[in-house]
């Protein structure tokens, strides 16, 4: 099991959702999906949200909280996303491992492609957020 600590991070001023895509050679790559990283051992997953979110986006966490887990059986892997709402960080968000990033409102987000674990947040968004 991968455990992965995902960040939804809420744009400060619009109603916005940050979104990054995957690199081609990575498992799932191509495909659009939620920042995040692996949770270290010994790690918890607070502290992995804010460490991937600086190393992937050169932000930090000011504010987060848990919002929802999704265990998903992939033909290779089985990943639990620990999904975590970040309401409020410092710095601006960029692609700092080269990877493309995008705001889009929460309406926008069934028109890009994610990995079939991430549909689930999709929805969870839909329902919650909209």
């Amino acid at each position: 099991m991968v455990h992965v600590a995902v960040g939804l991070i809420f744009h400060p001023s619009e109603n916005q959702i940050l979104i990054a895509k995957r690199h081609d050679d990575a498992h799932q790559g191509g495909l659009w999906e939620f920042p995040g990283g692996k949770v270290e051992a010994g790690e918890t997953v607070d502290a992995a949200l804010s460490r991937e979110l600086k190393e992937e986006l050169g932000i930090d966490v000011l504010t987060s909280k848990a919002a929802l887990q999704i265990s998903h059986q992939y033909n290779d892997k089985n990943v639990l996303l620990d999904v975590w709402t970040v309401e409020k960080f410092d710095g601006q968000a960029i692609g700092a491992e080269g990877q493309p990033v995008k705001w889009l409102a929460l309406d926008q987000l069934q028109e890009y492609q994610f990995p079939e674990a991430n549909k689930a947040i999709v929805q969870w968004l839909i329902d919650n957020r909209l």
